[in-house]
């Protein structure tokens, strides 16, 4: 059974790149926005320093200075095991044990506002990939969370703390399994949150994560939030990135 996957014995066939020579950033900033993306690349004096290759299309990886701070940056795919091999693959290009996660989600909770910061606690893991980094249980819990809290305090930011639910089927969101997550304690949805902290948590890695509320789950029928071609309080808003750089700085000092 996926379950009983975790192997913390035997060695790996294929081990990831160790980073050892690469450059040191003060800490990584992984997104899945395109647009968010090409926003950072416009604003910021990024330089490619690696990539992340796959079959499907390489991926590069850039660093910036900002704040008398260097970081590292680059675009993930989306869902569990690509985002974790990613963040395994891309320590060939850079140094660090600092990253800062962020996307959209959805949400599970009507009284969260589109738009709104969600501060997960802790993950529901209904993936695969994080019972190959940690040992079998319903959730995970992220050790970040008390720290991104006290970073939205100070920013003056509102937001929401509670766990969030790591699937690998969006389309498999069932009435019953909306309804088991939310008596959890579950506020949002996503992809790869339980699986980044268990690999986090495995390689000796601080992880901050934040998600931005999306479309609503909690409601009779789904409903998008979003009106055609916005960009503000979607997963596509550039503030969003001005908050996870934030977030980097006060990771760093804290």
């Amino acid at each position: 059974m996926i379950t009983e996957s975790f192997d913390a014995v035997t060695p790996a066939k294929l081990a990831p790149p160790t980073g050892e020579g690469a450059p040191r950033v003060d800490a990584c900033i992984c997104t899945f926005s395109q647009k968010i993306c090409d926003d950072v690349l416009r604003a910021y004096p990024c330089e490619r320093i690696g990539w992340s290759r796959a079959a499907c299309g390489d991926v590069p990886v850039y660093r910036f200075a900002h704040g008398g701070r260097t970081f590292a940056f680059f675009l993930s795919y989306i869902g569990a095991p690509a985002c974790v091999a990613m963040l395994e693959d891309t320590r060939a290009a850079f140094q660090t044990e600092t990253y800062v996660l962020f996307g959209g989600a959805g949400c599970l909770d009507r009284e969260i506002a589109r738009g709104k910061v969600m501060v997960p606690t802790a993950a529901w893991r209904d993936e695969g990939t994080s019972y190959h980094y940690a040992p079998a249980a319903d959730e995970i819990a992220l050790p970040g969370a008390p720290t991104v809290a006290a970073f939205c305090e100070e920013m003056g930011l509102p937001y929401a703390l509670g766990k969030t639910w790591t699937t690998d089927a969006i389309f498999r969101e069932t009435e019953a399994n909306i309804d088991a997550r939310k008596a959890a304690g579950c506020i949002c949805v996503e992809m790869e949150c339980a699986a980044v902290q268990a690999l986090c948590a495995y390689r000796a890695w601080r992880l901050y994560a934040f998600f931005t509320s999306g479309d609503l789950l909690d409601a009779p029928k789904w409903d998008a939030r979003l009106a055609a071609g916005q960009v503000e309080h979607s997963q596509h808003d550039p503030g969003h990135f001005a908050i996870a750089l934030a977030l980097a700085h006060y990771a760093c000092e804290h």
